[in-house]
Protein backbone atom coordinates (compact mmCIF):
# COMPACT_ATOMS: atom_id res chain seq x y z
CA UNK A 1 0.00 0.00 0.00
CA UNK A 2 1.32 3.58 -0.75
CA UNK A 3 2.82 5.75 1.97
CA UNK A 4 0.37 9.34 2.13
CA UNK A 5 3.56 10.70 1.25
CA UNK A 6 4.11 8.93 -2.23
CA UNK A 7 0.16 9.64 -2.68
CA UNK A 8 0.71 13.48 -3.27
CA UNK A 9 3.39 12.84 -6.29
CA UNK A 10 0.95 11.26 -8.75
CA UNK A 11 -1.63 14.20 -7.96
CA UNK A 12 0.84 16.93 -9.13
CA UNK A 13 1.21 14.78 -12.13
CA UNK A 14 -1.98 14.44 -12.97
CA UNK A 15 -2.62 18.16 -12.35
CA UNK A 16 0.71 18.91 -14.90
CA UNK A 17 -0.58 16.16 -17.23
CA UNK A 18 -4.25 17.56 -17.53
CA UNK A 19 -2.57 20.68 -18.23
CA UNK A 20 -1.04 20.07 -20.83
CA UNK A 21 -2.51 17.46 -22.29
CA UNK A 22 -5.82 18.26 -22.14
CA UNK A 23 -6.51 22.52 -20.71
CA UNK A 24 -3.72 23.71 -23.01
CA UNK A 25 -4.21 22.21 -26.39
CA UNK A 26 -7.78 23.45 -25.76
CA UNK A 27 -7.11 26.47 -24.79
CA UNK A 28 -8.71 28.69 -27.75
CA UNK A 29 -12.25 26.78 -27.04
CA UNK A 30 -11.96 27.71 -23.53
CA UNK A 31 -11.16 30.77 -23.66
CA UNK A 32 -13.91 30.94 -26.17
CA UNK A 33 -16.38 29.21 -23.74
CA UNK A 34 -15.21 31.48 -20.33
CA UNK A 35 -15.82 34.81 -22.80
CA UNK A 36 -19.77 33.14 -22.72
CA UNK A 37 -19.95 32.60 -19.46
CA UNK A 38 -17.94 36.38 -18.61
CA UNK A 39 -20.56 37.84 -20.91
CA UNK A 40 -23.25 35.79 -19.01
CA UNK A 41 -22.78 36.79 -15.66
CA UNK A 42 -21.91 40.36 -17.01
CA UNK A 43 -25.42 40.50 -18.39
CA UNK A 44 -26.68 39.32 -15.23
CA UNK A 45 -25.17 42.40 -13.04
CA UNK A 46 -28.05 44.59 -15.25
CA UNK A 47 -30.54 43.78 -12.91
CA UNK A 48 -28.58 44.70 -9.72
CA UNK A 49 -26.96 47.45 -11.31
CA UNK A 50 -30.63 49.08 -12.23
CA UNK A 51 -32.19 48.46 -8.75
CA UNK A 52 -30.56 51.21 -7.53
CA UNK A 53 -31.69 53.76 -9.72
CA UNK A 54 -35.49 51.85 -9.94
CA UNK A 55 -35.70 52.67 -6.33
CA UNK A 56 -34.35 55.91 -5.77
CA UNK A 57 -34.72 57.52 -9.37
CA UNK A 58 -37.65 55.92 -11.24
CA UNK A 59 -40.22 55.33 -8.09
CA UNK A 60 -38.82 57.59 -5.48
CA UNK A 61 -38.47 60.57 -8.08
CA UNK A 62 -41.05 59.60 -10.88
CA UNK A 63 -38.33 59.86 -13.92
CA UNK A 64 -39.97 57.85 -16.64
CA UNK A 65 -37.31 58.57 -19.01
CA UNK A 66 -34.94 56.78 -16.99
CA UNK A 67 -37.26 53.98 -16.74
CA UNK A 68 -37.46 53.86 -20.29
CA UNK A 69 -33.65 53.28 -20.50
CA UNK A 70 -33.58 50.89 -17.50
CA UNK A 71 -36.19 48.38 -19.19
CA UNK A 72 -34.40 48.92 -22.62
CA UNK A 73 -30.89 47.90 -20.82
CA UNK A 74 -32.14 44.97 -18.28
CA UNK A 75 -34.13 43.40 -21.78
CA UNK A 76 -31.52 43.13 -23.66
CA UNK A 77 -29.15 41.88 -21.32
CA UNK A 78 -31.88 39.15 -20.26
CA UNK A 79 -31.75 38.40 -24.05
CA UNK A 80 -28.09 37.98 -23.93
CA UNK A 81 -28.06 34.96 -21.10
CA UNK A 82 -30.24 32.26 -22.51
CA UNK A 83 -28.05 32.62 -26.38
CA UNK A 84 -24.89 32.41 -24.37
CA UNK A 85 -25.66 29.51 -22.41
CA UNK A 86 -26.79 27.77 -25.17
CA UNK A 87 -23.39 28.40 -27.39
CA UNK A 88 -21.67 27.54 -24.29
CA UNK A 89 -22.51 24.30 -23.71
CA UNK A 90 -23.59 23.59 -27.44
CA UNK A 91 -19.52 24.17 -27.75
CA UNK A 92 -17.81 22.65 -24.47
CA UNK A 93 -19.86 19.87 -23.97
CA UNK A 94 -19.83 18.34 -27.23
CA UNK A 95 -15.89 18.70 -27.05
CA UNK A 96 -15.66 16.82 -23.51
CA UNK A 97 -17.45 14.28 -25.48
CA UNK A 98 -14.94 14.19 -27.93
CA UNK A 99 -12.59 14.37 -25.56
CA UNK A 100 -13.73 11.47 -23.47
CA UNK A 101 -13.83 9.28 -26.66
CA UNK A 102 -10.30 10.25 -27.55
CA UNK A 103 -8.88 9.12 -23.99
CA UNK A 104 -10.90 5.86 -23.74
CA UNK A 105 -9.02 5.59 -26.86
CA UNK A 106 -5.80 6.15 -25.96
CA UNK A 107 -5.98 4.70 -22.69
CA UNK A 108 -6.65 1.29 -24.49
CA UNK A 109 -4.33 1.69 -26.98
CA UNK A 110 -1.67 1.78 -23.94
CA UNK A 111 -3.25 -1.02 -22.40
CA UNK A 112 -3.27 -3.39 -25.45
CA UNK A 113 0.37 -2.63 -25.81
CA UNK A 114 1.61 -3.36 -22.03
CA UNK A 115 3.75 -6.81 -21.58
CA UNK A 116 1.89 -10.22 -20.81
CA UNK A 117 2.71 -9.58 -17.62
CA UNK A 118 0.49 -7.26 -16.77
CA UNK A 119 -2.38 -9.03 -17.50
CA UNK A 120 -1.24 -11.96 -16.10
CA UNK A 121 -1.44 -9.88 -12.90
CA UNK A 122 -4.54 -7.28 -13.93
CA UNK A 123 -8.64 -8.83 -14.12
CA UNK A 124 -9.67 -7.57 -17.19
CA UNK A 125 -12.92 -6.13 -15.74
CA UNK A 126 -10.76 -3.79 -13.68
CA UNK A 127 -9.47 -3.00 -17.24
CA UNK A 128 -13.02 -2.12 -18.81
CA UNK A 129 -13.37 0.18 -15.92
CA UNK A 130 -10.13 2.17 -16.28
CA UNK A 131 -11.14 2.61 -19.98
CA UNK A 132 -14.92 3.43 -19.89
CA UNK A 133 -15.40 4.84 -16.19
CA UNK A 134 -12.09 6.49 -14.93
CA UNK A 135 -12.30 9.05 -18.26
CA UNK A 136 -15.60 9.92 -17.56
CA UNK A 137 -14.67 13.18 -15.35
CA UNK A 138 -12.68 14.62 -17.81
CA UNK A 139 -15.88 16.72 -19.25
CA UNK A 140 -15.58 18.66 -16.03
CA UNK A 141 -11.92 19.83 -17.26
CA UNK A 142 -12.95 20.63 -20.81
CA UNK A 143 -17.28 20.64 -20.24
CA UNK A 144 -18.53 23.21 -18.90
CA UNK A 145 -17.56 22.79 -15.24
CA UNK A 146 -13.76 23.95 -15.78
CA UNK A 147 -15.21 27.40 -17.32
CA UNK A 148 -17.95 27.79 -14.98
CA UNK A 149 -15.45 27.63 -11.84
CA UNK A 150 -13.18 30.20 -13.51
CA UNK A 151 -16.28 32.09 -14.39
CA UNK A 152 -17.75 32.04 -10.85
CA UNK A 153 -13.88 33.45 -9.25
CA UNK A 154 -13.86 36.11 -11.80
CA UNK A 155 -17.99 36.80 -11.24
CA UNK A 156 -16.97 37.01 -7.67
CA UNK A 157 -14.61 39.46 -8.41
CA UNK A 158 -16.41 41.26 -10.63
CA UNK A 159 -18.72 41.38 -7.43
CA UNK A 160 -16.23 42.31 -4.87
CA UNK A 161 -14.72 44.79 -7.17
CA UNK A 162 -18.83 46.07 -7.12
CA UNK A 163 -18.77 45.73 -3.21
CA UNK A 164 -15.53 47.86 -3.00
CA UNK A 165 -17.89 51.03 -4.61
CA UNK A 166 -20.20 49.85 -1.42
CA UNK A 167 -17.61 50.40 1.19
CA UNK A 168 -18.33 54.17 1.32
CA UNK A 169 -21.87 53.16 2.11
CA UNK A 170 -20.89 50.58 4.95
CA UNK A 171 -17.94 49.16 5.77
CA UNK A 172 -19.24 47.04 8.27
CA UNK A 173 -22.12 45.75 6.11
CA UNK A 174 -18.99 44.53 3.32
CA UNK A 175 -16.60 43.02 6.11
CA UNK A 176 -19.56 41.01 7.50
CA UNK A 177 -20.44 39.68 4.37
CA UNK A 178 -16.63 38.65 3.61
CA UNK A 179 -15.84 37.19 7.23
CA UNK A 180 -18.52 34.04 6.21
CA UNK A 181 -17.57 33.62 2.93
CA UNK A 182 -14.15 33.25 4.01
CA UNK A 183 -14.90 30.77 6.11
CA UNK A 184 -16.93 29.11 3.51
CA UNK A 185 -13.85 29.01 1.38
CA UNK A 186 -11.59 27.42 3.68
CA UNK A 187 -14.01 24.51 4.75
CA UNK A 188 -14.48 23.69 1.12
CA UNK A 189 -10.63 23.26 0.38
CA UNK A 190 -10.26 21.16 3.14
CA UNK A 191 -13.75 19.02 2.48
CA UNK A 192 -12.05 18.58 -1.41
CA UNK A 193 -8.80 17.48 0.09
CA UNK A 194 -10.72 14.59 1.84
CA UNK A 195 -13.01 13.96 -0.75
CA UNK A 196 -10.09 13.64 -3.69
CA UNK A 197 -9.05 9.99 -1.82
CA UNK A 198 -12.40 8.67 -1.69
CA UNK A 199 -12.90 9.13 -5.15
CA UNK A 200 -10.02 7.27 -5.96
CA UNK A 201 -10.46 4.25 -4.09
CA UNK A 202 -14.09 4.74 -5.56
CA UNK A 203 -12.33 3.93 -8.96
CA UNK A 204 -10.50 1.17 -7.92
CA UNK A 205 -13.43 -0.57 -5.76
CA UNK A 206 -15.66 -0.24 -9.23
CA UNK A 207 -12.70 -2.00 -10.91
CA UNK A 208 -12.69 -4.47 -8.83
CA UNK A 209 -16.44 -5.30 -8.65
CA UNK A 210 -16.40 -4.73 -12.86
CA UNK A 211 -13.90 -7.35 -12.83
CA UNK A 212 -15.31 -9.92 -10.78
CA UNK A 213 -18.94 -9.46 -12.44
CA UNK A 214 -17.23 -9.69 -15.33
CA UNK A 215 -15.78 -13.08 -14.61
CA UNK A 216 -19.04 -14.43 -13.28
CA UNK A 217 -20.77 -13.67 -16.93
CA UNK A 218 -18.16 -15.48 -18.45
CA UNK A 219 -17.91 -18.39 -16.40
CA UNK A 220 -21.93 -18.39 -16.23
CA UNK A 221 -21.88 -22.24 -17.06
CA UNK A 222 -19.08 -23.04 -14.36
CA UNK A 223 -21.19 -21.43 -11.92
CA UNK A 224 -24.25 -23.41 -12.50
CA UNK A 225 -23.08 -26.17 -12.84
CA UNK A 226 -22.04 -25.93 -9.33
CA UNK A 227 -25.10 -24.41 -8.66
CA UNK A 228 -22.68 -21.27 -7.11
CA UNK A 229 -25.84 -18.60 -8.05
CA UNK A 230 -26.64 -17.79 -4.62
CA UNK A 231 -22.19 -17.19 -3.48
CA UNK A 232 -21.67 -14.93 -6.84
CA UNK A 233 -25.03 -13.07 -5.70
CA UNK A 234 -23.14 -12.40 -2.37
CA UNK A 235 -20.10 -11.57 -3.49
CA UNK A 236 -21.55 -9.44 -5.91
CA UNK A 237 -23.27 -7.73 -3.05
CA UNK A 238 -20.59 -7.13 -0.87
CA UNK A 239 -19.14 -5.21 -3.66
CA UNK A 240 -21.85 -2.75 -4.18
CA UNK A 241 -22.00 -2.60 -0.60
CA UNK A 242 -18.32 -1.46 -0.39
CA UNK A 243 -19.44 1.17 -3.47
CA UNK A 244 -21.90 2.36 -1.12
CA UNK A 245 -19.95 3.18 1.62
CA UNK A 246 -17.34 5.30 -0.18
CA UNK A 247 -20.32 7.01 -1.43
CA UNK A 248 -22.03 7.41 2.00
CA UNK A 249 -18.32 8.99 2.93
CA UNK A 250 -17.99 11.39 -0.24
CA UNK A 251 -21.65 12.63 0.37
CA UNK A 252 -20.88 12.94 4.03
CA UNK A 253 -18.16 15.84 2.57
CA UNK A 254 -19.91 17.25 0.59
CA UNK A 255 -23.19 17.72 2.73
CA UNK A 256 -20.97 19.49 5.04
CA UNK A 257 -20.24 21.84 2.36
CA UNK A 258 -23.63 22.25 1.34
CA UNK A 259 -24.45 23.14 5.17
CA UNK A 260 -22.20 25.05 5.88
CA UNK A 261 -22.76 27.69 2.74
CA UNK A 262 -26.04 27.63 4.10
CA UNK A 263 -25.57 28.57 7.64
CA UNK A 264 -22.87 31.16 6.91
CA UNK A 265 -24.58 32.96 3.98
CA UNK A 266 -27.76 32.55 6.22
CA UNK A 267 -26.03 33.91 8.89
CA UNK A 268 -24.73 36.49 6.80
CA UNK A 269 -28.10 37.56 5.18
CA UNK A 270 -29.57 38.06 8.61
CA UNK A 271 -27.27 40.66 9.92
CA UNK A 272 -27.27 42.04 6.03
CA UNK A 273 -31.10 42.55 7.04
CA UNK A 274 -30.34 43.99 10.38
CA UNK A 275 -27.58 46.66 9.52
CA UNK A 276 -29.30 47.49 6.70
CA UNK A 277 -32.29 47.91 7.75
CA UNK A 278 -31.14 49.81 10.79
CA UNK A 279 -28.77 52.37 8.54
CA UNK A 280 -32.13 52.91 6.32
CA UNK A 281 -33.53 54.28 10.04
CA UNK A 282 -30.74 55.84 10.45
CA UNK A 283 -30.67 57.83 7.54
CA UNK A 284 -27.00 56.63 6.86
CA UNK A 285 -28.16 54.08 3.40
CA UNK A 286 -31.29 54.84 0.87
CA UNK A 287 -33.62 52.19 -0.18
CA UNK A 288 -32.00 51.89 -3.36
CA UNK A 289 -28.41 51.38 -2.31
CA UNK A 290 -29.55 48.61 0.45
CA UNK A 291 -31.63 46.91 -2.30
CA UNK A 292 -28.22 47.12 -4.71
CA UNK A 293 -26.87 45.92 -1.91
CA UNK A 294 -28.61 42.98 -1.80
CA UNK A 295 -28.84 41.92 -5.04
CA UNK A 296 -24.68 42.16 -5.97
CA UNK A 297 -24.67 40.44 -2.83
CA UNK A 298 -26.86 37.51 -4.33
CA UNK A 299 -24.86 37.52 -7.20
CA UNK A 300 -21.70 37.59 -5.33
CA UNK A 301 -22.87 34.17 -3.51
CA UNK A 302 -24.45 32.32 -6.22
CA UNK A 303 -20.75 31.56 -7.55
CA UNK A 304 -19.77 30.59 -4.79
CA UNK A 305 -21.65 27.89 -3.92
CA UNK A 306 -22.00 26.74 -7.58
CA UNK A 307 -18.18 26.41 -7.48
CA UNK A 308 -18.79 24.36 -4.48
CA UNK A 309 -20.57 21.46 -6.75
CA UNK A 310 -18.20 22.26 -9.62
CA UNK A 311 -15.23 22.03 -7.06
CA UNK A 312 -16.34 18.31 -6.25
CA UNK A 313 -17.11 17.45 -9.93
CA UNK A 314 -13.34 18.60 -10.86
CA UNK A 315 -11.58 16.37 -7.86
CA UNK A 316 -13.80 13.32 -8.84
CA UNK A 317 -12.21 14.49 -12.61
CA UNK A 318 -8.58 14.26 -11.15
CA UNK A 319 -9.60 11.04 -8.96
CA UNK A 320 -10.48 9.45 -12.25
CA UNK A 321 -7.29 11.19 -14.30
CA UNK A 322 -5.17 10.01 -11.77
CA UNK A 323 -5.98 5.92 -12.05
CA UNK A 324 -5.49 6.78 -16.40
CA UNK A 325 -2.47 8.03 -16.09
CA UNK A 326 -1.21 5.65 -13.93
CA UNK A 327 -1.89 3.25 -16.60
CA UNK A 328 -0.42 5.98 -19.25
CA UNK A 329 2.75 5.74 -17.58
CA UNK A 330 3.24 2.27 -17.56
CA UNK A 331 5.95 0.85 -20.00
CA UNK A 332 4.30 -0.47 -22.68
CA UNK A 333 6.52 -3.37 -24.50
CA UNK A 334 7.50 -1.41 -27.49
CA UNK A 335 9.06 1.34 -25.30
CA UNK A 336 12.18 -0.45 -24.76
CA UNK A 337 15.07 1.66 -26.60
CA UNK A 338 16.95 -1.21 -26.81
CA UNK A 339 14.52 -2.80 -29.65
CA UNK A 340 16.07 -1.23 -32.23
CA UNK A 341 16.61 -4.19 -34.36
CA UNK A 342 14.02 -4.77 -37.51
CA UNK A 343 14.09 -8.03 -39.19
CA UNK A 344 13.53 -7.44 -42.78
CA UNK A 345 13.09 -11.28 -43.01
CA UNK A 346 12.96 -14.29 -40.68
CA UNK A 347 14.19 -17.90 -41.21
CA UNK A 348 13.40 -18.98 -38.29
CA UNK A 349 16.51 -20.01 -36.42
CA UNK A 350 16.12 -20.01 -33.02
CA UNK A 351 18.47 -20.43 -30.47
CA UNK A 352 18.16 -20.24 -26.26
CA UNK A 353 21.41 -19.78 -24.52
CA UNK A 354 21.58 -20.26 -21.08
CA UNK A 355 18.25 -18.69 -20.51
CA UNK A 356 16.91 -17.97 -16.87
CA UNK A 357 13.68 -16.45 -16.22
CA UNK A 358 11.72 -16.18 -12.91
CA UNK A 359 8.06 -14.53 -12.63
CA UNK A 360 8.69 -13.55 -8.97
CA UNK A 361 12.34 -12.76 -7.70
CA UNK A 362 14.21 -15.92 -6.26
CA UNK A 363 12.01 -18.26 -7.85
CA UNK A 364 13.47 -19.31 -11.33
CA UNK A 365 10.84 -21.05 -13.25
CA UNK A 366 13.11 -21.83 -15.76
CA UNK A 367 17.35 -22.03 -15.00
CA UNK A 368 20.09 -21.56 -17.78
CA UNK A 369 18.12 -23.45 -20.23
CA UNK A 370 19.74 -24.36 -23.86
CA UNK A 371 18.78 -25.67 -26.91
CA UNK A 372 19.43 -25.07 -30.71
CA UNK A 373 15.90 -25.37 -33.15
CA UNK A 374 16.96 -24.58 -36.21
CA UNK A 375 15.01 -22.95 -39.42
CA UNK A 376 12.27 -25.52 -40.14
CA UNK A 377 12.28 -27.95 -37.24
CA UNK A 378 9.87 -28.74 -35.13
CA UNK A 379 10.74 -28.84 -31.17
CA UNK A 380 8.84 -30.62 -29.10
CA UNK A 381 8.49 -29.64 -25.43
CA UNK A 382 6.71 -32.16 -22.60
CA UNK A 383 7.20 -32.51 -18.97
CA UNK A 384 4.78 -32.59 -16.01
CA UNK A 385 2.52 -29.39 -15.40
CA UNK A 386 4.17 -26.63 -13.95
CA UNK A 387 7.84 -27.74 -15.15
CA UNK A 388 8.20 -24.56 -17.42
CA UNK A 389 6.72 -25.97 -21.04
CA UNK A 390 4.43 -22.71 -21.75
CA UNK A 391 7.34 -20.27 -20.18
CA UNK A 392 9.70 -21.86 -22.48
CA UNK A 393 7.02 -21.27 -25.55
CA UNK A 394 6.38 -17.65 -23.97
CA UNK A 395 9.82 -17.00 -24.39
CA UNK A 396 10.34 -17.62 -27.78
CA UNK A 397 7.32 -16.02 -28.50
CA UNK A 398 8.71 -12.46 -26.87
CA UNK A 399 6.05 -12.65 -24.68
CA UNK A 400 8.85 -12.70 -22.10
CA UNK A 401 11.96 -11.50 -21.82
CA UNK A 402 15.10 -13.91 -19.85
CA UNK A 403 16.06 -12.44 -16.83
CA UNK A 404 19.52 -13.96 -18.07
CA UNK A 405 21.08 -15.58 -20.71
CA UNK A 406 19.54 -14.36 -24.50
CA UNK A 407 17.01 -16.05 -26.88
CA UNK A 408 18.48 -15.71 -30.43
CA UNK A 409 16.33 -15.52 -33.76
CA UNK A 410 18.74 -15.63 -37.13
CA UNK A 411 21.30 -14.95 -34.45
CA UNK A 412 19.62 -11.89 -33.21
CA UNK A 413 18.95 -11.53 -29.56
CA UNK A 414 15.52 -11.42 -29.41
CA UNK A 415 15.28 -8.92 -26.59
CA UNK A 416 16.88 -6.03 -29.68
CA UNK A 417 14.50 -6.72 -31.94
CA UNK A 418 11.09 -4.93 -32.80
CA UNK A 419 8.29 -7.08 -31.66
CA UNK A 420 6.32 -5.52 -34.71
CA UNK A 421 9.08 -7.26 -37.09
CA UNK A 422 8.87 -10.32 -35.11
CA UNK A 423 5.54 -10.74 -34.32
CA UNK A 424 4.11 -10.01 -37.71
CA UNK A 425 5.64 -13.58 -38.65
CA UNK A 426 4.90 -15.37 -35.97
CA UNK A 427 1.76 -17.83 -35.52
CA UNK A 428 -0.14 -19.02 -32.29
CA UNK A 429 -2.52 -21.64 -30.98
CA UNK A 430 -3.15 -21.61 -27.58
CA UNK A 431 -4.76 -24.63 -25.56
CA UNK A 432 -8.16 -22.58 -24.75
CA UNK A 433 -7.58 -19.92 -28.11
CA UNK A 434 -9.62 -16.95 -27.77
CA UNK A 435 -12.32 -16.68 -30.65
CA UNK A 436 -14.46 -13.27 -30.62
CA UNK A 437 -17.79 -13.29 -31.40
CA UNK A 438 -18.35 -12.82 -35.25
CA UNK A 439 -18.60 -15.48 -38.42
CA UNK A 440 -16.63 -18.49 -38.73
CA UNK A 441 -15.05 -16.62 -41.80
CA UNK A 442 -14.18 -12.99 -39.63
CA UNK A 443 -12.16 -15.43 -36.77
CA UNK A 444 -9.88 -17.52 -39.45
CA UNK A 445 -8.85 -13.90 -40.85
CA UNK A 446 -8.51 -12.22 -38.10
CA UNK A 447 -4.58 -12.42 -38.29
CA UNK A 448 -4.55 -11.51 -41.99
CA UNK A 449 -7.76 -10.17 -42.72
CA UNK A 450 -6.63 -9.51 -46.43
CA UNK A 451 -6.18 -12.93 -47.65
CA UNK A 452 -7.57 -14.01 -50.87
CA UNK A 453 -10.71 -16.36 -51.24
CA UNK A 454 -8.45 -19.41 -51.99
CA UNK A 455 -5.99 -19.12 -49.24
CA UNK A 456 -8.57 -19.02 -46.57
CA UNK A 457 -10.62 -22.60 -48.14
CA UNK A 458 -6.83 -24.02 -48.24
CA UNK A 459 -6.60 -22.94 -44.69
CA UNK A 460 -10.19 -24.38 -44.12
CA UNK A 461 -9.75 -27.68 -45.45
CA UNK A 462 -6.23 -28.44 -44.14
CA UNK A 463 -7.76 -27.66 -40.10
CA UNK A 464 -10.70 -29.71 -41.44
CA UNK A 465 -12.85 -27.09 -40.55
CA UNK A 466 -14.27 -27.53 -43.44
CA UNK A 467 -16.09 -30.83 -41.95
CA UNK A 468 -18.12 -29.32 -40.00
CA UNK A 469 -18.41 -25.67 -41.66
CA UNK A 470 -20.24 -27.86 -44.19
CA UNK A 471 -23.35 -28.96 -42.16
CA UNK A 472 -24.07 -25.29 -40.53
CA UNK A 473 -26.79 -23.32 -43.17
CA UNK A 474 -24.58 -20.61 -43.05
CA UNK A 475 -21.25 -22.43 -43.76
CA UNK A 476 -18.24 -20.01 -42.52
CA UNK A 477 -20.63 -16.86 -42.00
CA UNK A 478 -22.13 -18.92 -39.22
CA UNK A 479 -22.08 -16.57 -35.75
CA UNK A 480 -20.14 -18.39 -33.16
CA UNK A 481 -21.12 -16.17 -29.81
CA UNK A 482 -18.92 -14.86 -27.27
CA UNK A 483 -15.63 -17.12 -27.48
CA UNK A 484 -17.23 -19.26 -29.78
CA UNK A 485 -19.98 -20.77 -27.49
CA UNK A 486 -21.71 -22.13 -30.12
CA UNK A 487 -19.15 -24.57 -31.12
CA UNK A 488 -17.54 -27.60 -29.68
CA UNK A 489 -14.05 -27.48 -28.15
CA UNK A 490 -12.58 -29.50 -30.57
CA UNK A 491 -14.18 -26.83 -33.65
CA UNK A 492 -13.16 -23.78 -31.88
CA UNK A 493 -9.38 -25.12 -31.54
CA UNK A 494 -9.85 -26.37 -35.74
CA UNK A 495 -10.70 -22.29 -35.99
CA UNK A 496 -8.00 -21.35 -34.53
CA UNK A 497 -5.01 -23.99 -36.12
CA UNK A 498 -6.80 -22.28 -39.69
CA UNK A 499 -6.60 -18.75 -38.07
CA UNK A 500 -2.71 -19.46 -37.86
CA UNK A 501 -2.03 -21.34 -40.63
CA UNK A 502 -3.69 -18.54 -42.97
CA UNK A 503 -1.14 -16.45 -41.27
CA UNK A 504 1.32 -18.40 -42.92
CA UNK A 505 3.97 -17.12 -40.21
CA UNK A 506 8.11 -18.60 -40.17
CA UNK A 507 7.53 -19.44 -36.23
CA UNK A 508 4.60 -21.28 -35.05
CA UNK A 509 4.14 -22.16 -31.12
CA UNK A 510 1.27 -24.71 -30.97
CA UNK A 511 0.49 -24.65 -27.19
CA UNK A 512 -1.36 -28.02 -26.85
CA UNK A 513 -3.13 -27.25 -30.30
CA UNK A 514 -5.03 -30.40 -30.10
CA UNK A 515 -6.04 -31.03 -26.60
CA UNK A 516 -9.14 -30.61 -27.27
CA UNK A 517 -9.93 -32.62 -30.81
CA UNK A 518 -11.65 -35.42 -30.47
CA UNK A 519 -9.79 -38.57 -31.75
CA UNK A 520 -11.00 -38.73 -35.39
CA UNK A 521 -10.27 -34.83 -35.13
CA UNK A 522 -6.84 -35.39 -33.96
CA UNK A 523 -5.93 -37.66 -36.80
CA UNK A 524 -6.92 -35.43 -39.52
CA UNK A 525 -4.83 -32.71 -37.76
CA UNK A 526 -1.81 -34.62 -37.06
CA UNK A 527 -1.90 -35.58 -40.96
CA UNK A 528 -2.31 -31.94 -42.15
CA UNK A 529 0.01 -30.69 -39.99
CA UNK A 530 2.58 -33.00 -40.92
CA UNK A 531 3.07 -30.99 -44.52
CA UNK A 532 1.72 -27.71 -43.31
CA UNK A 533 4.62 -27.52 -41.02
CA UNK A 534 7.34 -28.58 -43.14
CA UNK A 535 9.88 -25.32 -43.60
CA UNK A 536 8.58 -23.61 -40.54
CA UNK A 537 10.28 -23.38 -37.24
CA UNK A 538 7.44 -25.14 -34.60
CA UNK A 539 7.67 -25.46 -30.85
CA UNK A 540 4.52 -28.03 -30.12
CA UNK A 541 3.64 -27.85 -26.14
CA UNK A 542 1.56 -31.39 -25.51
CA UNK A 543 0.88 -33.96 -23.23
CA UNK A 544 -0.23 -36.18 -25.33
CA UNK A 545 3.39 -37.61 -26.62
CA UNK A 546 1.61 -39.85 -29.56
CA UNK A 547 1.16 -36.62 -31.39
CA UNK A 548 4.92 -35.54 -31.17
CA UNK A 549 6.55 -38.80 -32.07
CA UNK A 550 7.42 -36.95 -35.78
CA UNK A 551 9.51 -33.69 -33.76
CA UNK A 552 12.81 -33.26 -34.87
CA UNK A 553 13.78 -32.39 -31.23
CA UNK A 554 11.94 -33.56 -28.22
CA UNK A 555 12.53 -31.52 -25.15
CA UNK A 556 11.98 -33.19 -21.74
CA UNK A 557 11.40 -30.52 -19.20
CA UNK A 558 11.30 -31.10 -15.58
CA UNK A 559 11.42 -28.12 -13.00
CA UNK A 560 12.39 -25.62 -15.23
CA UNK A 561 15.74 -27.35 -16.86
CA UNK A 562 16.12 -29.56 -19.87
CA UNK A 563 17.00 -33.31 -18.31
CA UNK A 564 16.13 -35.05 -21.84
CA UNK A 565 16.18 -34.23 -25.26
CA UNK A 566 16.80 -36.10 -28.62
CA UNK A 567 13.87 -38.20 -30.92
CA UNK A 568 11.73 -39.93 -29.94
CA UNK A 569 12.96 -43.13 -30.49
CA UNK A 570 16.03 -42.67 -29.18
CA UNK A 571 14.34 -41.19 -25.78
CA UNK A 572 12.42 -44.53 -25.78
CA UNK A 573 15.86 -46.28 -25.96
CA UNK A 574 17.51 -44.49 -23.30
CA UNK A 575 13.92 -45.18 -21.13
CA UNK A 576 14.46 -41.92 -19.02
CA UNK A 577 11.64 -39.42 -18.05
CA UNK A 578 10.59 -39.33 -21.48
CA UNK A 579 10.45 -43.33 -21.47
CA UNK A 580 8.15 -43.18 -18.25
CA UNK A 581 5.69 -40.36 -19.56
CA UNK A 582 5.39 -42.24 -22.76
CA UNK A 583 4.30 -45.35 -21.54
CA UNK A 584 2.36 -44.39 -18.77
CA UNK A 585 -0.27 -42.93 -21.53
CA UNK A 586 0.04 -46.11 -23.34
CA UNK A 587 -1.80 -48.18 -20.98
CA UNK A 588 -4.29 -45.27 -20.10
Amino acid sequence: MRSRKSRKKPSLATVRYAFRKIIWPRRKLLLLGLALILLNRLSGLALPAASKFLVDDVIGKGDVELLRLLLAGVTVAIAVQPFSAFFLTKLLSVEAQHLISLLRAQVQRHIINLPIRFFDNTKSGELVSRIMTDVEGVRNLVGTGLVHLFGGVLTAIGSLFFLFFLFRISVLMTLYTLVPLTILGLISLKAFGYIRPIFRERGKINADVTGRLAESLGGIRVIKGFSAERQEIRVFEKGVARIFKNVRKSLTATSLVTSASTLLLGLASVGIMGLGSSMILEGEMTVGDFVSFTLFLGFLIAPIVQMGNIGSQITEAFAGLDRSEEILTTAREDDDPGRTVVLDDVEGHVVFQDVTFSYEPGNPVLKEVSFDAPAGSVTALVGSSGSGKTTLAGLAASFLKPDQGRVLVDGRDLSTVTLQSYRSRLGVVLQDDFLYEGTIRENILFGRPRASEEELLEAVRASHVKEFTDQFDQGLETLIGERGVKLSGGQRQRVSIARALLADPRILILDEATSNLDTESELYIQQSLAGLLRGRTTFVIAHRLSTIRQAHQILVVEAGEIVERGGHEELIRQQGRYFQLYTYQARI
